[in-house]
């Protein structure tokens, strides 16, 4: 039987800016299918990370595959999920047009995009729960209402592997809900998702793998076995404001009132 090849494949990569490395001589290896957390303090680079792997920002050495292809060619195959303070809301475009963007891949940028291909943006919406707003203009809508449409966007792209930058960052607990909703069923389905996730004590709820990450990976594998209070402390330096035995653990909840954060 053939192992399939991993959903992302990073090797000897490093980035940096104005000369700061930010990543140096990161290797890993991100499973086929299930969802993936990348966890780190501030300025770790875990968002340099994604946008390294899609071309986004300039290596300074590595390569990268996606199920095992060169970017170009499994383009068609990656959804991604920019942080919500890189989009312009300003843009004249409706929540409806922002979730077809997702299937202009398919059909080509500069073509009348089909009805059934409008109807399928649609659905996304629908899923994600914003099906009744449709027509409205992205600028007018909540920070949660915006991620939502974003996800509905990822979601018109049918794609394999979904990177997300902080998904949860700044949205309302319905919010929340509905994505981590949309990512299990996912997961489910046998696709692949990697996530920027900051909020340690939902982290082991939320994912089956995880990646922590501090300028190079620091430990990087299944939640229940790498995600430990003894690899959290080396990937932060001793920067946590409270290791929770419960919150550790990826069966338990939190308890109430005393998550597991990192300190900025």
């Amino acid at each position: 039987m053939s192992i399939a090849p991993p959903a992302l494949e990073v090797r000897n990569l490093s980035v940096a800016y104005r000369e700061a490395p930010v990543l140096r001589g990161v290797n890993w290896r991100a499973p086929a299918s299930g969802l993936t957390a990348i966890v780190g303090p501030n300025g770790a680079g875990k968002s340099t990370l994604l946008k390294a792997a899609l071309g986004l920002v300039p290596r300074l050495a590595g390569e990268v595959r996606f199920f095992g292809q060169e970017l170009r060619q499994a383009r068609r195959r990656i959804g991604y999920l920019p942080q919500r303070a890189s989009v312009d809301w300003d843009f004249p475009a409706t929540a409806l047009q922002v979730a077809a963007m997702g299937r202009y891949p398919r059909v080509g940028w500069f073509l009348p995009l089909p009805r059934a291909e409008r109807e399928r943006a649609r659905a996304a919406l629908a899923e994600v729960g914003m099906a009744d707003f449709a027509g409205r203009q992205i600028g007018q809508l909540s920070g949660g209402q915006q991620q939502r449409v974003f996800l509905a966007r990822a979601l018109a792209l049918e794609a394999d592997l979904y990177l997300m930058d902080e998904p949860f960052a700044g949205v309302d607990a319905a919010t929340e809900r509905a994505i981590i909703d949309v990512l299990h069923r996912l997961g489910r389905e046998g696709r692949a998702v990697i996530a920027v996730h900051h909020d340690l004590a939902t982290a082991p709820q939320y994912f089956q793998h995880v990646c922590l990450l501090n300028g190079g990976v620091v430990a990087a594998g299944p939640m229940e076995t790498t995600f430990t209070a003894e690899n959290l402390s080396r990937t932060y330096g001793g920067r946590l404001s409270l290791l929770d035995e419960a919150a550790l653990r990826p069966a338990a909840a939190p308890p109430a009132g005393r998550p597991l954060r990192a300190v900025p």
